[in-house]
């Protein structure tokens, strides 16, 4: 029987007189693909600093394998096996892409050297073992993307957030990406929320969606059934 690796409940969040997650309410089931869409300024970035820490809302429980995490630092948040990407790619430019993997596998690793290892291991699987000496700085963005996923991963996380890592790819190299998240969940057994504007792609790898707009939800439910949401079709394109 499928259960809920992550509730969220009643989750609100303010910022001055703006009133940007309005008692928010989901599970994410475990080993799920669970998509978020929303216009600009829906609160869906706003929903996943929620939930790792960064700016915890002002009230309601985020329970991570029934254990409520809201008020947690978020490096214990991520020890506990919740891990997100940003949503402008954020790498150490002046590092290699070695060491920018390797900085987070320290987390999990006893030297060095282990941690180094355990990195190189990690590029493999994104596609980046040759860039492993380049400078990030260096890399093009869909590689800076991957980069950061392989960041990520390599704090063992079991909810792993992802906020428009396909932002401003082409469709070859959205693809690749979609390839490596559903082998992340399927092989490596990560649930994912993922957040994306291209509902080809969400589409094509979530079980469920979830629709936001002004901060409270608009539907939940499979691809096809929120597709053709009227409020959603309303949110993205406008009403006359």
């Amino acid at each position: 029987m499928s259960r809920a690796i992550l509730k969220v409940e009643n989750v609100d969040q303010r910022f001055a007189g703006l009133h940007a997650l309005k008692r928010v309410n989901f599970e994410l089931i475990e080993g799920e693909i669970l998509g978020i869409i929303g216009p600009n300024g829906a609160g869906k970035s706003t929903l996943f600093n929620a939930i790792v820490g960064t700016v915890p809302p002002v009230s309601g429980a985020i329970h991570f394998k029934g254990r409520n995490i809201v008020g947690m630092p978020t490096h214990q948040i991520a020890q506990l096996g919740v891990a997100k990407t940003s949503q402008t790619v954020q790498v150490f430019d002046e590092m290699t892409a070695l060491d920018n993997v390797a900085v987070a596998a320290l987390l999990n690793s006893a030297t060095v050297a282990a941690a180094r290892s355990a990195a190189r291991e990690e590029l493999e699987f994104w596609g980046l073992e040759g860039h492993a000496d380049t400078l990030a700085q260096d890399l093009p963005l869909a590689q800076r993307s991957l980069l950061e996923l392989a960041r990520a991963m390599m704090l063992h996380p079991q909810v792993l957030l992802v906020d428009e890592v396909m932002a401003g790819l082409n469709e070859v190299e959205v693809d690749d990406i979609l390839d490596k998240l559903v082998r992340i969940n399927r092989d490596r057994g990560v649930s994912l929320m993922v957040i994306e504007h291209n509902m080809r792609a969400l589409m094509k790898i979530s079980s469920q969606i979830l629709a936001l707009d002004y901060g409270a939800i608009l539907t939940l439910g499979k691809p096809e059934e929120v597709s053709r949401h009227k409020q959603v079709i309303e949110a993205y394109l406008g009403v006359e």
